[in-house]
C-alpha cells in the first residue's frame, strides 16, 4: 500500500444524467482505487421510489415512502435532497458526515440539484470534489436508456429532455467533466481526478511536510556519523 494516500475525510461526488453510465464508473474506481490505498465509502441515498428489478434495500437505495421522507426533510436529516423524475432523492447527513468526521472518504452518485447544494455549502465544500459523466451523444445515451430496459418511452423521453438542461446546469461548478465513450478511458479518467484532489488536501501536505523533516533529520544524522 502506498504511503503517498492517507483516508482524511475527502467528499467525491459523482454526478452525469441517468444513463451516463455512472455507477458502472463508481463501482470500477472503487475496486481499482483499493489496492493503493484509497478506499471510498459509498453512501446510499435514500429515494421515494419503488425498487426496481434486483434492488436491494439498504444497498441499491434506502426505499422509504414520502412521508418518512419529507419527515427526513422537516428535520434536516440531508445534506442534499431533490426532486428527480418525479421522485424525491437525498443523501442523509448520517451517511455521509460521520464518516467524513472520522477521516473516511466518501463518495456519492446524485443529480446534479444535490451537486450543485453540496458545491455552496461552506462546510463541504472545501473538502469536496465535483465531477460530470457525459455521455458520448445524445443518441448514444438514449440507446443506453433503451439498453437498460428499466424505463418506459415516456421515462426515456422525460430523462433526455432532463439531460440536456442538466449538463448545462453544471457546467458552472463541476471541478471536472469526464466524458464516458469509452469505459476504460473514462474509468482511468475518474481514477486520475480522485488521486489528484487526495494529493492535495490537508491530511496530504502535513504528510509532506513531516516526510521533508524526517529526511533532513536523517541526511543530517548520516552526514554527522561519517564526520
Amino acid at each position: 500500500m502506498s504511503s503517498n494516500f492517507h483516508p482524511d475525510g475527502t467528499l467525491f461526488i459523482v454526478s452525469g444524467p441517468s444513463g451516463a453510465g455512472k455507477t458502472t464508473l463508481i463501482n470500477r474506481v472503487r475496486e481499482q482505487l483499493e489496492p493503493i490505498g484509497i478506499t471510498l465509502y459509498f453512501s446510499v441515498s435514500h429515494t421515494t421510489r419503488k425498487p426496481r428489478t434486483g434492488e436491494i434495500d439498504g444497498i441499491s437505495y434506502h426505499f422509504v415512502p414520502p412521508a418518512v421522507f419529507e419527515a427526513m426533510v422537516a428535520r434536516a436529516e440531508f445534506i442534499e435532497c431533490a426532486f428527480v423524475h418525479e421522485q424525491r432523492y437525498g443523501t442523509s447527513k448520517a451517511e455521509v458526515l460521520d464518516r467524513l468526521k472520522s477521516g473516511k472518504d466518501v463518495i456519492l452518485d446524485i443529480d446534479y440539484q444535490g451537486a450543485r447544494q453540496i458545491a455552496v455549502d461552506p462546510e463541504l465544500k472545501p473538502r469536496s470534489l465535483n465531477i460530470f459523466i457525459f455521455p458520448p451523444s445524445f443518441d448514444h445515451l438514449e440507446q443506453r436508456l433503451h439498453d437498460r430496459g428499466l424505463n418506459s418511452e415516456d421515462e426515456i423521453r422525460t430523462r433526455l429532455q432532463k439531460a440536456a438542461d442538466e449538463i448545462d446546469a453544471g457546467k458552472e461548478f463541476y471541478d471536472y467533466v469526464i466524458i464516458n465513450d469509452d469505459l476504460n478511458v473514462a474509468a482511468e479518467c475518474l481514477k486520475a481526478a480522485i488521486i489528484a484532489k487526495k494529493l492535495q488536501t490537508k491530511t496530504a501536505l502535513e504528510a509532506i511536510t513531516a516526510m521533508a523533516e524526517r529526511l533532513k533529520e536523517e541526511r543530517d544524522g548520516r552526514f554527522a556519523r561519517g564526520h
